[in-house]
């Protein structure tokens, strides 16, 4: 019976915790805002507080799934892009 070789740990885990802090802050933010933008019919004290505790959880649910990438250049670019065109539908959302 052949013996199943599994890979080593990769090396850039730093480069895949930095990318879900910096980028996953970034996509918690935007979420945040859209939330924001969307429901303006909501008296302002309570939008702000489930907009407020909106973003850990998805902050630390990017963070957490930045692992399952094949390598930190790809949780880096995927993640950055999804921040920039996920910011740039906010801004076009905010000037609408």
């Amino acid at each position: 019976m052949a013996k199943k070789t599994t890979q080593p740990i990769q090396r850039d885990w730093l480069s895949k915790t930095l990318a879900g802090v910096l980028l996953g802050a970034v996509i918690a933010l935007v979420c945040s805002g859209w939330f924001t933008q969307l429901n303006s019919e909501m008296p302002f004290a309570i939008r702000g507080q489930l907009a407020m505790w909106m973003v850990p959880p998805i902050w630390l649910g990017v963070l957490s799934g930045t692992y399952f990438f094949v390598s930190g250049a790809r949780a880096w670019m995927w993640l950055g892009a999804v921040s920039v065109l996920s910011g740039g539908s906010l801004a076009v959302l905010r000037l609408a």
